[in-house]
């Protein structure tokens, strides 16, 4: 009865210093995954589209009608060139088709006749359309004389000045379109259980110091293998006016299970 006894105080002995142990055995440190998890996401602000037009042809700026930070709305000509030499160009065209016209008329009539030949009515035509061709051009030519907005925007930067001499491909204007801003930024691709298109988020701007609503328009199409994460693109819900593209801020994603 004794020895049963005595065995018995030995394992409660054991356990008490056993449960010791662990209670002083210090925590495991936070794995790297549960830390990228915990850390601020950053993201950038960006106009919707953005593109930057350029002179098609060699002349000179007669009008910049928008100004650095300015507005426009789709369609305005922003930029007009001094397009005087293809306008006499073309007046000199047309009046050479009217010659090369009348030419043909009376080579056909004198055909009608017998007075002249296949060749000569051929050779006659040949001009008239290679006129009308030489027109063709020049009339392209004066369409690129005048820059025109492809959509409503603001100008982000002003490159050329009235009076220049624009060569052709040189930058005229930065132009944007930021009537949506949307945000750009790298999450974990272990987040992508959770986010789709379509999940909401608040993104707090660091130049306002306040808190916005926004949902993801479009994941990015591959994972980079080598840091694990994805490309995630979305859209600040309204517009809010002191919002502008470039303006950074951290993300609070509301991942679904």
């Amino acid at each position: 009865m004794l020895k049963r006894f005595g065995t018995g105080a030995a394992a409660a002995a054991a356990l008490l210093c056993g449960l010791s142990a662990l209670a002083q055995t210090p925590a495991l440190p936070a794995t790297p995954a549960a830390r990228m998890e915990a850390a601020e996401v950053r993201a950038q602000l960006s106009p919707r589209r953005h593109t930057t037009l350029a002179a098609e042809i060699g002349a000179r700026v007669q009008r910049v009608s928008v100004t650095e930070g300015g507005a426009f709305r789709a369609g305005q000509v922003l930029v007009s060139f001094d397009c005087s030499l293809q306008q006499a160009q073309l007046e000199r065209a047309r009046a050479t088709l009217d010659a090369a016209g009348k030419v043909l008329a009376t080579q056909r009539r004198l055909l009608e006749l017998n007075a002249t030949g296949r060749l000569e009515i051929d050779q006659a035509e040949a001009e008239v359309a290679k006129t009308r061709a030489e027109m063709a051009q020049i009339q392209v030519q004066l369409g690129k004389c005048q820059v025109i907005a492809p959509w409503a925007g603001r100008v982000a930067e002003q490159r050329i000045r009235e009076g220049q001499f624009a060569q052709p491909g040189q930058a005229l204007l930065e132009v944007l379109d930021d009537s949506v801003l949307e945000l750009e930024f790298i999450m974990p691709s272990r987040w992508l259980q959770g986010v789709r298109a379509g999940s909401a988020l608040q993104i707090v701007v660091d130049e306002t110091g306040r808190s916005y609503a926004a949902r993801v328009l479009r994941l990015g199409a591959r994972v980079d293998p080598v840091s694990q994460s994805v490309k995630v693109v979305a859209a600040i819900e309204g517009r809010p006016p002191e919002l502008m593209a470039g303006m950074s801020g951290r993300v609070t994603l509301e991942r679904t299970p």
